[in-house]
């Protein structure tokens, strides 16, 4: 596979304790405990959708705006790529079991809900956004092929992309199958590289190349944190971004690795 190239203009970051990309870039470089555990508001849907909101689509909506103003991109402008391993669990679980055993029950909002591309919907809703929204899962490559996507759109002309990654805890027999805990979410804004008057790029470069072999368990501060959580695979490149690292394995199918190298301005 040829390399594909971008520049990360903005990131998103949410987990239990830590809300914010600042905050993980403390707790990584500064060792700063994770404060109270919080959830997710995304200011981009109006209060009474905010509080319906399931925590699949208030995590996802939160990062993919931050990450948006981190890279001072109108979110309305930019095509999206939305990755999760499993969805929303709960609602998941909550659907099998009242198909069990009271199918006229059934919530129509908690439906509504259900579907794998529930997030790219609300986010395309509250964005205002009418550019292509991909809703993708791959277990868990689910990342490490989200960000693939990302990259060959850009190569294929786009200007830049958003990537928003997420999964939510696992509940009743479904999450004895399906193991996650926690609430976790990362966001990226990928750009094709330009140089800018100074002559430095307009964020930092990332080169993905993928390769055989399996991606080896890493240990960073946020690997550790969210190591329970589905979308974990995510973290390698998140620690490296905020430690100022230049390499990132991570996980991308049985047998494949996507090699991240990144240069820091």
């Amino acid at each position: 596979m040829n390399t594909l190239t971008a520049c990360i203009e903005g990131v998103g970051f949410w987990a239990d304790g830590l809300p914010s990309w600042q905050a993980a870039v403390g707790h990584v470089s500064r060792g700063s405990p994770p404060g109270e555990r919080g959830k997710p508001s995304p200011r981009l849907l109006a209060p009474n959708e905010r509080r319906r909101a399931p925590p699949s689509v208030a995590v996802a909506l939160d990062v993919a705006l931050a990450a948006c103003e981190a890279a001072a991109r109108d979110p309305a402008t930019l095509p999206s790529v939305f990755a999760s391993t499993h969805g929303d669990l709960a609602i998941t679980d909550y659907m099998c079991a009242t198909l069990a055993d009271d199918p006229s029950a059934i919530s129509p909002t908690k439906f509504h809900n259900s579907v794998h591309n529930a997030a790219a919907g609300y986010w395309t809703i509250g964005a205002g956004c009418l550019r292509p929204a991909t809703a993708l899962s791959a277990h868990r490559a689910s990342f490490a092929q989200g960000l693939l996507e990302a990259l060959a759109q850009l190569a294929c002309g786009d200007e830049a992309v958003l990537l928003a990654a997420y999964d939510t805890a696992g509940t009743g027999p479904l999450g004895t199958v399906s193991h996650s805990s926690g609430l976790l979410g990362g966001a990226l804004v990928l750009a094709r590289c330009e140089r800018r008057g100074d002559g430095n790029r307009n964020g930092v470069l990332l080169r993905a190349t993928l390769v055989d072999g399996n991606a080896p368990t890493r240990h960073g501060a946020l690997a550790r944190l969210g190591a329970a959580n589905a979308m974990a695979p995510m973290l390698p490149l998140f620690d490296a971004l905020a430690g100022r690292s230049d390499l990132a394995l991570l996980h991308a199918g049985h047998g494949r690795t996507l090699r991240v190298e990144l240069a820091h301005g």
